[in-house]
């Protein structure tokens, strides 16, 4: 079984906002493969279902991104799986480009609060994690502000590029390919 965690932050004034495309990855999974993700359970919103012949447990924490660990390491508890092979963790990334992903099988937090919490929950950073790019914050600007923010119309066409390019990758990484889902999502993109 996988668990496959999108980070973001819970109640409606973060919909959409840069912090949030954890929850957005979850969301076209979902609608994908048919899963309601619509039972509170382990501080998230979870749904079970397959990708590709897996058993899957899609989950959105419902903690706030910087306590991430708590539904994290209580779903891992419960369901008594392997972080390092079956946990996926998809989050927000300031530095890829808007819609990039990029695909990791260990690593740090690299600054990021929500997977902070995550290693210091699990005691270690070696789990599978997506990371989708929504750019770099601009000079001069607060972090938490442009992260808390949302997407231009224009940014919004390329997330969505980025969501289904993630979901493509999720259904690699959970058929036991991620060498694979690495080498295609990994490079860099060719300026237009």
């Amino acid at each position: 079984m996988f668990i496959i965690v999108g980070l973001g932050n819970p109640t409606p004034e973060y919909e959409g906002t840069r912090h949030n495309v954890g929850f957005e990855v979850i969301d076209a999974l979902a609608r994908k493969y048919n899963i309601d993700v619509d039972t509170k359970k382990h501080r998230a919103y979870i749904g079970k279902g397959m990708i590709e012949g897996q058993k899957v447990i899609l989950a959105k924490p419902q903690t706030y991104m910087n306590l991430s660990g708590e539904s994290v390491r209580s779903l891992l508890d419960y369901y008594k799986v392997d972080e390092e092979q079956e946990l996926l963790v998809i989050y927000d990334d300031i530095s890829l480009g808007v819609g990039q992903i990029r695909i990791r099988a260990k690593g740090s937090a690299g600054g990021h609060n929500g997977i902070k919490n995550i290693i210091a929950h699990l005691g270690g950073q070696v789990f599978p994690r997506i990371k989708v790019g929504v750019g770099e914050k601009p000079p001069k600007w607060d972090l938490a502000d442009y992260v808390l923010g949302h997407f231009s119309k224009e940014e919004q066409e390329q997330m969505e590029e980025g969501y289904e390019h993630a979901v493509c990758a999720v259904k690699e990484i959970v058929t036991g390919n991620i060498e694979a889902a690495m080498n295609e999502y990994n490079r860099k993109k060719k300026e237009k």
